[in-house]
């Protein structure tokens, strides 16, 4: 196994790393009608985690979702809570690195780091942290909670990560009197896994959410508005990083087939033939004005949303090995991917992906976990 958190998977040595996000929910990230639609079941999450380990992915990634995106089939709206969800694929996994996805603001962080050494230790210190903030106004309502000001939701982050990590490397009780939190006699046992703290991951697109993420996170996520554009994007984010070199990964829907007539004939099905086009227009109210921006123009929003919101990589296997050699040489070191079945579409990443990434020198041969 691993001799300390920075041998972890997360950290190895792939030029290009892969993880599968969002599969904690029923219908993954796309809005769609489709048959094959995830079915997120537990039994279903297991197998999915078991190819992805086995076939030597870097990680795994939860959304934290309190309410789904309603039409027809409310995708998002059957979810598993996850840092739960986390423990129980550490403990059935070997090498891949697993995420709980925490919003700050739901989670007292005295409760939450015991639940994350918790994490940590069952997974021999290949847990990982994304911390968000939140902004889904239906969520807060849910937990009664104040939805702040933008900048001041990321001030209240920031303190409750400090808290947390006090608590993860403090040998004697402290006091915490800050702007958000009054605490007294605060004490954690264990500490993390190696002694160190979990691997933080966090997003961000707005300057205040830039520098939260570059300051207080080992790996930093972000939107790709095209192949174009992220070089500067991500340079961007860089000269805001402070310490060692950030990982810096994206969100993406990864719809490969072997040509990309396939993949855009599938694309068709599922976005014209089977698309929730009541849950793209919620969607589209309740989150447009935050993402418009950051799409390409050659898709509608609700299209875009449809195909599961993440940049699209829509192609045949040799198609999609070019774009992600171009997001590597402008500093991408990976992809989050959803898919629309994440068991069944799994092949077409392993059997077809994974081969020509090696070929690519993105990737080195595979050394599987099982």
């Amino acid at each position: 196994m691993f001799a300390n958190r920075g041998e972890t998977r997360i950290f190895n040595g792939n030029r290009f790393k892969l993880g599968l996000f969002g599969f904690n929910c029923s219908g993954g990230l796309s809005l769609t009608k489709a048959p094959e639609r995830w079915d997120a079941s537990w039994e279903h999450c297991v197998r999915a985690a078991r190819l992805a380990d086995d076939a030597g992915l870097e990680f795994l990634l939860p959304i934290g979702r309190w309410h789904g995106y309603k039409g027809e089939a409310d995708t998002q709206g059957t979810t598993f809570e996850t840092l739960t969800w986390a423990c129980g694929l550490l403990a059935l996994t070997r090498g891949i690195s697993v995420f709980g996805t925490l919003h700050v603001a739901f989670v007292n962080p005295v409760f939450a780091a015991k639940q994350i050494v918790t994490a940590d230790h069952i997974g021999q210190g290949r847990f990982g942290l994304n911390v968000v903030s939140g902004w889904n106004p239906l969520e807060f309502d849910s937990f009664g909670a104040d939805l702040r000001d933008h900048d001041d939701r990321y001030a209240y982050s920031a303190e409750w990560l400090d808290v947390a990590r006090k608590i993860w490397t403090e040998t004697e009780p402290f006091d915490h009197d800050g702007a958000f939190f009054k605490l007294k006699g605060v004490l954690g046992k264990p500490k993390p896994w190696w002694g160190s703290h979990p691997v933080i991951v966090s997003a961000g697109n707005s300057e205040t959410g830039k520098a939260f993420a570059s300051n207080n996170a080992d790996c930093l996520f972000t939107t790709i508005p095209s192949v174009e554009a992220v070089g500067p994007k991500l340079a961007a984010f860089r000269a805001l990083a402070t310490g060692a070199r950030k990982n810096m990964f994206a969100s993406c829907h990864m719809m490969v087939r072997p040509t990309t007539k396939e993949a855009r004939d599938y694309h068709h099905y599922i976005v014209h033939e089977q698309g929730d086009w009541a849950a793209a227009e919620f969607a589209e109210k309740l989150r447009g004005a935050r993402i418009s921006a950051q799409f390409e123009k050659n898709m509608s929003l609700k299209e875009r949303l449809i195909t599961g919101a993440g940049f699209p990589i829509i192609a045949g296997y040799d198609e999609a090995v070019e774009t992600m050699t171009k997001l590597a040489d402008a500093g991408v070191d990976g992809l989050a991917c959803g898919m629309i079945n994440y068991i069944d579409d799994f092949k077409h990443i392993e059997e077809g992906l994974l081969p020509r990434m090696e070929r690519a020198g993105l990737r080195r041969p595979r050394v599987k976990s099982h």
